[in-house]
Formats: C-alpha cells, structure tokens, sequence
C-alpha cells in the first residue's frame, strides 16, 4: 500500500488525499523490486553492493513524474536517495518502469521506500520547451519559470550557492530585454538542471511502504572456495601392504599455504566425524569395505561419537583449533559441512531412534534416490520429534562456531523440511550474524529458490552442467537479475560427486573456460581438489570420478605438478587475483550480455562506478568450444560501459587491456576476436581509464 504526503513547496497547497482503505496513493507505486514474497522475507545485499531498485510508477494526465528510491539504515535512518529513471533501450519505452543504483556501506537490517511525486520542473520544462518554440504562451511559460525557481530559491533547506544559481535564473527569465530563446536557456542551463537533480521541486509525495533488505557480510554473498579431503593431505600409502595412514589436521595444515596463495578465501572440508562402521562403503561405491577402507565421510557416527564428534584418525579439538587458526593467519575461513544424517552406528538411533524412519518390518529406512542406494545413511526425519531433533541440531552448530566455524556447507538440504531450514538459520543468525550457510540443493527450482528466501545465503547452482553459449547466455542472466534478490549463485566447477562430460572430454582447455566464467560471471565460486592437476577419469558409466576420494585416500604430488608443468594453478592464481582487484566482479546484478557471431562464443561485461567515482569495466570473452578456435565480431552495448569522453582515443575508441595476457587494443562498438581454446579460449579486458 501507498501513502501520500504534501511537501510545503506549493503557494497553492493541495487539498488532504481522501486515503481511508484505498490501496493507491495519490500516484500508483507496483512492482517494487527487490522485494521478496511481498517483503514476508528481506532482499538480500553485501556490504559496497550496487543493488539495483525497480518499480512500475505512473500517473493521470500528461505533467511530469518523478521517482526516487530512499536507503534505510538499520536505525532507520536515510543513508542515501537516488532518482530513479527509465531503463535504457526497449525495455523502458511505454512500460512507467523505473530503475536505479542502492548501495548499503555495511551489515544489518537495512530497508528502502520509493517514492513517487509531482514533477513540477520537468513538467514545466516540457511544456515551456515545446510552446516557445512554437509561440505559444510565451511570457506566461517565462513567467512561470520564474515563479517556481524563485520559490524553489526561498527554500531554506537547500545550499546557499544552488540558492543563488536559482536566483540568477529568474532575473534571466525575467529579464524581457533578451529573446524568449535566451530567457528560457537561463531556466534550462546545465547549472539549474544540476541544482534540481540534486534537489527536486516537487510536491505531492506518495510513499511507497517500507521493505526489508538483509544486508550480510561480504563471503555471505563474495569469495573463492577451495574443497579439500584433510584425510587425503599427508596420507601415506605402503606399497607393499597397500594399508594407508591417513592424513590428519596437522598434515592438512600444511597444504593452507598453497591453497592461500592461489587466492582463495574459504578452504572448505567434508564432514570430520566419525564414520560408520556398519554397511560401510568400499572403493568406488562398492557395498563391501575391506578392513583399512575409510569410508565415506558423509556416513556420519560411530561408537566414537556422532556430529559433535572428531574421527580419531583427524586429531582432537585442540588440533582442529590450530587447523582454524592456521588457516585464519592465511587469510582463510573455515567451513564445515552440515550433513544432516547418520550412519547406522550413530548414537542416535539407540538413543533417538524417534529421529529416523521406522519400516512396517521393523528396520529403519536408509537413505535412496532411486535407483541410486545410500545404504551406509539413514535419513532424518523431520515429523516425529520435530522440537527435539531440531534443537539438537543447533546445538551442534553452535558448538562448532564456539570453535570458528562461520560458514557451514549444508548437504542436500532439499531432503529436509523447509520451515526447519528457516528457523535455524535465523536461529543462529540471531545471535552470530556473521554465519553463512551454502545450500548444496541441486534440485527444482521452486525448492533451491525456496531454501534463499528461507535464509540460506548462498547455493550451488546448475552453472555446472550450462556448457553452450545459449545455456549461459540464460542461466547468466536468471541469476543475475531474475532471483538475485534471493538466490546467490555459487559457481562450483566440481565436486567429488560431479564430474561433467565436458571435463572428462575437453583436455586442459575445458578446464580452464570453466574456470574463467565460474570467476568472473559469479561473485562466488569453487573448486575441489585435483580440478588444478586436470583429473577428468570418470568411473565408467557415472558423472563422478573414478577412484572416488569420498570412498578412499587419494595422495596428489603438487611438487611434481608444479615441476612439470601440469598444474593450472597459475592460472587459477591470476583469475583470484583480478576478482581481488576489479570491484565489478564482486557484485552479482551488474552483468550484461553483448552480442557475438559465433555460437561458441560468449561475452559479457562487468561494470561498477565506486565511491569515489573511479569506473571499474571488465569485458569477458570465452571461446566456450574447448576443441577448436573460433572466430567472431562482437557488437557491445555501449552504453553498459559507461564510458566518458576522456576515456576515448582519437579514433573514437577506448583501450582495453587484457589482464590474462597482458596485451592491449583498441576497442569500439564492433570487434573482431579470434580465441584458439588450446592457445588461450578467453580474454578478460579491463576498460583503460
């Protein structure tokens, strides 16, 4: 609903709206964007995120509207005001959409209010505009020009030079010795029209009502996340025996430094408790583990204790502590995963078996995805003891942020209710703010997209499985400004269950066009383990790896990789170095398409101006056929650059520089590429200020 306000700018002051149960104000404000089931749940924002706010406003008749957008600070406080205007191109013609730029400086329970209202300069400018240029009303169009700005002139809340640039005006305007043409420029000069973009003259305000925007800590919405087995860092295998030792917290540590220099931010593990010993899976999935066969880590609990427990062979929570601190001296956060489900031989089902699922035999249901059988898990269930299980389950999370963990990786949280999703987030987020969730919910939308608005900060997305340009091109574009308000998409390039044909097939090249668009199209993404040394062997017939390191130890020699030359670690270092040092690539709304003649190649361009007013531009080029080189002019959208005139060569071009390569071109509207996937499949051009 809309209300209406009068500021006191008018001689003749508008009569009191009749309001009582109406839902329009005295100018109708719909479709405010971003707003989340009619602001039941926040939008969602980070910290220097350039949000972008919409809403349809129109009015009767032919005078002019204006539109402005107003951020709330948590207190409640006006943080800044920013005039809304029509969206360039098609989309702006005939439809009263308007759109501009919010951006929150910091945390906290932010909210925003648009506001439409009576546009008497602009109308005024148009009607004068168009009647003395025909002989229409002259003197009475000059003198009401006059009349507003010098009323606009006594108000005391504007500055004392804009009040004295109004002034000037109205002696232009009145001042009869000069042609209409000549009076009407002093009313229409760029010092004037500055002075009433700063300060509108306007009356009539109608207000939208107020919506919520959840603005959280930036690796809430920002970062690079690197996946690692500690059980696998420091794992020792003899080759006589075959019998491995696994590698523990401290051995993991080591690797800290490495995953740290190649710029990533959250190193993330799978879950570090005991495992089950019962129905245990062997190597590759198999349904008979041999005696020194790990397990899988998601088959959580043991005699040793369930998810507020450590496996033994990881250390204690002292060497967990040092693992946390070790990481937090690199730059690197810590995240878990939250795997909600137990292994046969989890203190829960003697102690709880009300949690599980009971069988009309007897047994308790393990966990399926049919045709697929998890038979070494047993689902929760939800409805049993719903008060119980539920504040267990934060308890434990609580425990492990008493020992720093603020980020949780969530394991199929699809499979679990979605109110009890939204109550422990807020939960622990009522008392630590600063905790972020990851849902991993490769799933339906409607489910995945339920989980955002539930509160999860961040989830996996189907980036893994968009290959083509077409399938980017509008995955790209859904989450960056169809459900960003919600959906915060995390491009992971891999995971120890997802291996894509595209990696198994495309060579070295296919691993690095994945890298590139994961890095740059999304403020977050991710990686696991190994994608650096380019392992692409599937198990025969599955999209996971063959030699699954969720069933085994897997031992990598980095050294030797390195030595070799065949690591794309380099790469991946410089890709974390420009998402480091290019702001545009930290936010999620600001991404635009541009066009391209080839079928395999895509472009697209970030752009964010910063507080003090320096232009940050990248354009992103991928050749997304790993095969082959490919050809293609590309057409840009100009006028999503930003460009200034200073920014121009004298050719009427701007220079790009190419942050991969290092080399530099003139650029215009229209660009021949040429990518050779095997040579280089991308360019990432920054725009030369």
């Amino acid at each position: 609903m809309t209300t209406s306000r009068t500021s006191a700018s008018s001689k003749q002051k508008p009569k009191a709206l009749i309001t009582d149960g109406l839902q329009f104000g005295r100018f109708p404000i719909t479709n405010v964007k971003p707003v989340v089931e009619g602001g039941k749940f926040p939008a969602k924002a980070l910290p220097g995120e350039d949000l972008v706010v919409a809403a349809t406003a129109f009015r009767e008749g032919h005078d002019q509207l204006g539109v402005s957008a107003v951020l709330l600070d948590p207190k409640g406080k006006e943080r800044q005001r920013v005039r809304l205007y029509p969206p360039r191109g098609d989309r702006g013609k005939g439809t009263d959409l308007w759109e501009g730029i919010l951006t929150p400086t910091s945390t906290g329970n932010w909210s925003f209010v648009i506001e439409a209202w009576n546009d008497r300069y602009g109308t005024w400018h148009h009607n004068a505009e168009v009647k003395v240029e025909a002989g229409i009303d002259v003197e009475l169009m000059l003198a009401e020009g006059a009349a507003l700005l010098a009323e606009a002139a006594e108000d005391s809340s504007r500055n004392s030079a804009d009040r004295r640039t109004l002034r000037t005006a109205v002696v232009v305007l009145s001042d009869t010795s000069l042609s209409p043409e000549e009076r009407l420029g002093g009313g229409f000069s760029a010092e004037v029209t500055a002075v009433v973009e700063r300060q509108p003259i306007r009356d009539m305000v109608t207000t939208s009502e107020q919506f919520p925007l959840l603005v959280e800590r930036d690796l809430a919405g920002r970062g690079a996340w690197y996946e690692f087995f500690p059980r696998s860092e420091g794992a020792v295998r003899n080759h006589e025996t075959g019998e491995w030792i696994s590698g523990n917290f401290q051995t993991a540590a080591k690797r800290l430094e490495a995953v740290a220099a190649m710029g990533f931010d959250i190193i993330y593990m799978p879950p570090i408790h005991p495992i089950g010993v019962q129905h245990r899976k062997g190597p590759n999935n198999t349904l008979i583990a041999g005696p020194n066969d790990p397990g899988s880590p998601w088959a959580i609990g043991a005699k040793e204790g369930g998810h507020d427990a450590i496996h033994p062979d990881l250390g204690t929570f002292e060497d967990f502590d040092s693992f946390v601190a070790r990481a937090g001296e690199l730059g690197l956060e810590v995240a878990l995963d939250l795997a909600l489900q137990a292994a046969p031989d989890h203190p829960w089902v003697q102690s709880h078996p009300e949690w599980f699922t009971t069988r009309v035999d007897g047994s308790i249901a393990y966990a399926e995805n049919p045709p697929k059988k998890y038979q070494d898990i047993f689902p929760l269930n939800f409805d049993n003891d719903p008060s119980g299980l539920s504040n267990e389950i934060l308890r434990i999370v609580l425990l492990w942020v008493s020992h720093g963990v603020k980020i949780f990786r969530v394991d199929n949280p699809h499979t679990k209710p979605v109110w009890f999703w939204e109550w422990l987030i807020r939960k622990v987020n009522k008392k630590h703010p600063e905790v972020v969730f990851l849902a991993e919910a490769f799933t339906r939308p409607a489910m995945m997209h339920a989980l955002g608005r539930a509160g999860f900060q961040q989830s996996y997305t189907y980036f893994t499985w968009r290959n083509t340009k077409t399938e980017l091109e509008t995955y790209f574009q859904e989450v960056s400004h169809e459900s960003a308000a919600y959906f915060r998409p995390n491009f992971f390039v891999n995971t120890p269950d997802i291996l894509t044909e595209y990696l198994q097939y495309g060579g070295p090249a296919a691993f690095k066009i994945r890298a590139t668009l994961a890095a740059t199209a999304s403020p977050i993404w991710g990686m696991y383990a190994g994608y650096e040394l380019y392992e692409h062997v599937a198990r025969p017939g599955a999209e996971e790896y063959i030699d699954n390191e969720k069933f085994e130890y897997k031992a990598r020699d980095w050294d030797a990789a390195a030595a070799s030359g065949r690591t794309l670690a380099p790469y991946i270092t410089r890709l974390n170095e420009i998402r480091h040092t290019h702001p545009a690539l930290g936010d999620l709304q600001n991404l635009t398409l541009h066009q391209s003649t080839d079928e395999a190649t895509i472009v697209y361009s970030k752009h964010k101006t910063l507080p003090d007013g320096t232009k940050d531009t990248l354009i992103i080029v991928v050749n997304v056929d790993p095969h082959s080189a490919r050809e293609s002019t590309v057409a840009l959208d100009l006028a999503a650059l930003e460009l200034d005139t200073e920014n121009l060569t004298p050719g009427g071009g701007f220079r790009v520089d190419d942050l991969l390569s290092g080399e530099s071109y003139e650029w215009g509207e229209y660009n021949y590429v040429r990518l050779d996937a095997h040579i280089e499949p991308a360019h990432i051009f920054s725009i030369r200020r």
